[in-house]
């Protein structure tokens, strides 16, 4: 297991990540993972930012295959995929969100 691995499985341990529903666009049944969740004005980096844009991460491993346009269930709140951006080394990924 990886560093961002052991730290997501840290993070799912403590009871910090949220459930996400992904719908894949080409058919596929929908897929549940643990994703860390930003929402607008959140504060995020314990108070030292806030939070501009709907936004989950994960590790690139939970997600493989997340692309653009695609749907995601957290909370009972549906939202697109809008962009997705790989981080650090590639083991972590960004996708930023609009509320539907």
């Amino acid at each position: 297991m990886d560093r961002i691995e052991s730290l997501y499985a840290a993070a799912e341990h403590a009871g910090i990540l949220l459930d996400a529903i992904w719908s894949p666009g080409n058919g596929d049944p929908p897929i549940t993972v643990k994703v860390d969740f930003q929402s607008p004005d959140e504060a995020v980096l314990d108070g030292l930012a806030l939070s501009a844009d709907y936004a989950i991460r994960c590790p690139v491993k939970r997600l493989p295959d997340l692309v653009a346009g695609e749907i995601l269930t957290i909370n009972s709140q549906t939202y697109r995929v809008r962009e997705i951006r790989t981080l650090g080394d590639g083991s972590e990924k960004r996708a930023t969100l609009t509320r539907l």
